[in-house]
């Protein structure tokens, strides 16, 4: 997997006009390896892992604009850096970054995790997360992830809906909205994808009916589907038919002749 992720982040919790910024990257310095640390997966070496490079791709607008790149096919990568504070969704949160892949990729993700403290240098896809969003591609596969761990399930539930991803090499900016009324919108390049009530989107809540668990299958409970009629009886001289026996509408051919072709017998029916 080698693609251009000219990535830009950028999280906020929004409030009115107002917004408090708790993370923004830009990469638009060379010191930027300097706030980030890169991982080696558990039960990876170093070998496995690939390095990002800073640059602005093979083609740009501007040339000082520039992102990270992965270098190397067929390589794992991952990269973590600190927010400076942690906190808790009270008001609106937008979660927003740009990606590019320079490469026509097969199998490929772009996605970025909101997490808890972990240890950096093994931050991997086992290390649990709040949060993950962005596009992922592999074979038929083309969907924009939007994942919420729910601690009450234990589990990291993934919308119901999917959301397609953009596929070309152009650069495209992903939005994922989440609002203080319980509600949410996924943009792709500003244009809304999905949009709807968090409830809807996800399990989060157990469903409104299940199956009795008080309740069991009864003895006399038969699972075929389909069973002969007990009440049937055999026709009297059922067995005396026989099993095919001369079409009686057929007519022997015009140009059938006994003396060359033999004597002349119906089809079967």
């Amino acid at each position: 997997m080698a693609g251009m992720k000219s990535v830009i982040l950028a999280l906020a919790l929004l409030a009115g006009v107002d917004a408090k910024v708790y993370f923004k990257e830009q990469f638009n310095d060379d010191k930027w390896e300097s706030r980030w640390v890169a991982s080696t997966f558990p039960g990876k070496s170093a070998s496995d892992m690939g390095a990002f490079e800073w640059t602005a791709g093979e083609w740009y607008g501007d040339e000082n604009d520039k992102g990270i790149k992965t270098s190397q096919d067929a390589k794992h990568y991952g990269l973590s850096a600190m927010m400076d504070k942690s906190f808790t969704q009270k008001k609106d949160l937008v979660i927003q970054y740009t990606v590019k892949h320079e490469q026509k990729l097969d199998c490929g993700g772009a996605y970025i995790k909101i997490a808890s403290k972990a240890d950096q240098k093994s931050f991997s896809g086992d290390t649990p997360y709040q949060i993950m969003f962005g596009p992922d591609m592999c074979g038929s596969t083309k969907r924009t992830h939007v994942i919420f761990n729910y601690p009450a399930k234990d589990e990291n539930l993934e919308a119901k809906s999917e959301i397609k991803c953009e596929t070309d090499q152009k650069s495209h900016l992903y939005t994922l909205h989440i609002k203080a009324d319980a509600s949410y919108e996924v943009f792709i390049d500003e244009e809304s994808k999905q949009t709807g009530k968090l409830e809807e989107g996800w399990d989060f809540l157990l469903p409104k009916e299940i199956k009795d668990p008080k309740e069991s299958k009864p003895e006399d409970w038969v699972d075929a589907k389909k069973i002969a009629d007990p009440e049937e009886v055999k026709p009297e001289g059922y067995d005396d038919i026989p099993a095919q026996i001369a079409d009686p509408e057929a007519e022997m051919p015009d140009d059938w002749d006994e003396e060359d072709d033999g004597e002349w017998e119906p089809p079967m029916i």
